[in-house]
């Protein structure tokens, strides 16, 4: 369902915001973003992918954000870019109720510290606990439900959505986007074994994220054990990851869904992490490494480059044959090496 805004733009001002070419009326107004398929003659529909082509010729859309190469395919006014999925993701903003909706100051079920600092025009929903010696900074909106621990830093134009945990010594910097569920800065999982049972050993370090973080719902970013776990600038975090205590990852760095990193492994720039990616601890992987789906990683990875592991699906008779074959694998390279030297000695 297509969310209705207030705003509404002249395709000569979105023109200008994304210096694209205009073909078409500089005075059209449009009011909303729509796929091909879905727009109506108000909203700017976008083509970023040759798959959705099909679609171009019968759209209703106002106009349609689209590249050079499929400008003369386009039935009406157009925007034209080199990358148009990049000219979405920056006119998406503009569209967003929750970016334009004003800010509500402390609700009266909040319980903030008077030893905690509130920056200029903060907004705290119901329910909000901060502690002593938090440091919201202007201009975040912390949602309904959110826990600020001691000593906790929110840099501004910060968003924490509704039940966001950050634990006491957490330090969140500038525009900050973290989802419902996520949790920043609980205990690493540290234990020593004494023959009997467990002794728990105490996370003593903090968690760090820079600037423009963003973590999905029900991810955890676990405090190091003596230093900082560190998140780097720009990093995108998706929903029900797994961060492990005294971990680094890098600038830009991308993570998707469930992925989980074992602790004190160093993530590079510029790296790509698919939906399911295991990496082990202690690891160190490079700048611009990508590592595809379902791939587990158990040791450095020196070298930018794409990288996987495990196989595609198949059929589960063709399954249990290879895995048949996989147990012997070890048996039939020793007798291969066999076969090499006999041929090398005759």
């Amino acid at each position: 369902m297509k969310r209705e805004t207030s705003r509404s733009y002249t395709l000569g001002e979105l023109a200008e915001r994304l210096d694209a070419r205009l073909v078409g009326d500089a005075d059209l107004r449009v009011g909303g973003l729509s796929t091909l398929a879905d727009a109506g003659p108000t909203d700017l529909a976008f083509l970023a992918n040759r798959a959705y082509l099909k679609y171009l010729a019968a759209t209703r859309a106002g106009a349609v954000l689209v590249h050079p190469a499929h400008g003369d395919s386009c039935p009406c006014p157009r925007l034209e870019l080199e990358n148009p999925y990049l000219g979405y993701a920056k006119l998406s903003r503009l569209f967003d109720p929750l970016a334009n909706q004003p800010l509500r100051g402390v609700h009266a079920t909040a319980v903030v510290s008077p030893g905690a600092r509130l920056g200029e025009r903060v907004e705290v929903g119901a329910h909000c606990v901060i502690e002593d010696g938090a440091d919201i900074a202007d201009d975040c909106v912390i949602g309904a439900g959110c826990f600020i621990g001691t000593d906790t830093t929110v840099g501004r134009e910060s968003r924490l959505h509704a039940n966001v945990t950050l634990y006491h010594g957490v330090i969140v910097g500038d525009r900050a986007i973290l989802h419902s569920g996520c949790v920043i800065g609980g205990d690493g999982f540290g234990f020593a074994h004494d023959g009997t049972q467990w002794e728990k050993i105490a996370q003593l370090g903090g968690v760090m994220l820079g600037d423009d973080v963003e973590v999905g719902s029900c991810s955890s970013i676990d405090r190091g054990a003596l230093g900082d776990t560190r998140i780097g600038n720009g990093v995108k975090i998706d929903s029900q990851v797994q961060i492990a205590h005294n971990v680094q990852i890098g600038d830009h760095s991308a993570l998707a869904g469930c992925v989980g990193i074992a602790g004190s492994t160093k993530v590079g720039r510029h790296c790509l992490l698919g939906g399911g990616v295991g990496l082990s601890g202690h690891l160190t992987l490079a700048d611009g490494v990508q590592v595809t789906g379902m791939s587990l990683v158990t040791n450095s990875i020196l070298e930018p480059g794409v990288y996987s592991s495990g196989t595609g699906s198949m059929s589960n008779s063709q399954w249990r044959k290879n895995a048949v074959r996989f147990k012997q694998l070890d048996e039939i390279a020793k007798r291969l090496t066999r076969l090499e030297r006999d041929i090398r000695d005759s």
